[in-house]
């Protein structure tokens, strides 16, 4: 307990401290996010913010996850989870730094992006189908039963990886809104892997406060975070961020077997891309007409008339009720 007080602690003092020198060297260098020109007014307005401030938070969760889990013990799962999350992050660097070197909102073509993420996809989804803790087993919620997907646990699973990561891609859209429902959706992890380590076998205890480790690091670094990305926002995440978020919770929810309470926890993230599908499926069977405003939804709720702040907030709310539920659907509470 008195480990994982500190690494929370730590988290949110480096992330700060970090914050008065990156920042600044951001700003030298010119890494300013370019907006679309088509985008909306009030996302006009944000053009040269400085962005890709996703590597903050990125290297203070996986730094200090790897002495803190050195300190309890070797764990697998923990640094794999941090490769992953980091190979996604490197993604959206490339992204990020093609769209700043272009002046230009355009960054990776889409088939770059997808290769790249079905590649890390397929290879940390197969790591998990040939752990001997985890497997092709997975949990289902509000019950003691399980599923075993066999060898299709590999397409499945890699498609889920893609598709998380390309939600929260999608959600860092205004002030602090990933920021936020991450940091909940990241103490929702902790609880849950806090009640599994009461009822798992050694075997797995290392890989458990590992993994504990990492989702109370990313926890206090996104509440860090957010004191410079909230509305207006000093810095942006970036595709570097996001990548590394959205990863870092498809990850979580494979190595845990519980990927799919990932509805209920990466919801407003899923919401953002099934908003977008729904969007141009009705689009193109109505020829020209919308269900949205504008997709991806919260840009909806903001051509209604909310302001960032109300819509960070409302997100923020949901994402917590959604994260007790998900807490409260392991079967020995």
């Amino acid at each position: 307990m008195f480990l994982s007080v500190l690494i929370l602690l730590l988290s949110v003092l480096c992330t700060l401290l970090i914050a008065r020198f990156f920042l600044p060297m951001l700003r030298r260098l010119k890494f300013g996010q370019p907006i679309h020109e088509l985008a909306l007014e009030s996302q006009k307005a944000k053009q040269g913010t400085p962005t890709m401030g996703g590597l903050m938070f990125a290297a203070v969760t996986s730094v200090l996850t790897v002495l803190f889990s050195a300190i309890r013990g070797f764990s697998t799962d923990t640094l794999i989870l941090i490769i992953f999350s980091l190979l996604a992050m490197a993604i959206g660097f490339a992204d990020d730094f093609t769209k700043i070197k272009r002046q230009h909102n355009r960054g990776l073509l889409w088939w770059q992006k997808v290769i790249g993420q079905i590649a890390i996809g397929f290879l940390f989804t197969l790591y998990c189908y040939l752990s001997p803790n985890i497997g092709s087993t997975i949990m289902i919620p509000y019950t003691n039963l399980s599923w075993d997907l066999g060898v299709w646990y590999l397409p499945v699973m890699t498609l889920v990886v893609m598709f998380v990561i390309n939600s929260a891609n999608l959600l860092d859209g205004m002030d602090g809104l990933l920021t936020s429902t991450s940091a909940i959706t990241s103490i929702a992890w902790a609880a849950i892997t806090m009640f599994m380590l009461m009822t798992s076998a050694s075997a797995r205890m290392n890989d458990l406060h590992g993994l504990l480790f990492f989702c109370l690091a990313l926890a206090g670094s996104l509440f860090a975070f957010l004191r410079y990305n909230y509305h207006p926002a000093k810095v942006f995440m970036g595709d570097t961020g996001s990548m590394f978020l959205g990863a870092a919770m498809a990850g979580l929810a494979l190595l845990l077997r519980q990927p799919l309470l990932l509805v209920l926890i990466a919801f407003t993230m899923i919401m953002s891309s099934i908003s977008v599908i729904m969007q141009r499926i009705y689009f193109k069977l109505t020829h020209g007409r919308r269900i949205f405003l504008v997709s991806p939804i919260h840009y909806h709720f903001e051509k209604k008339g909310m302001t960032e702040p109300q819509i960070v907030a409302m997100y923020s709310a949901i994402e917590s009720i959604l994260a007790v539920l998900a807490v409260l659907s392991l079967p020995w509470l």
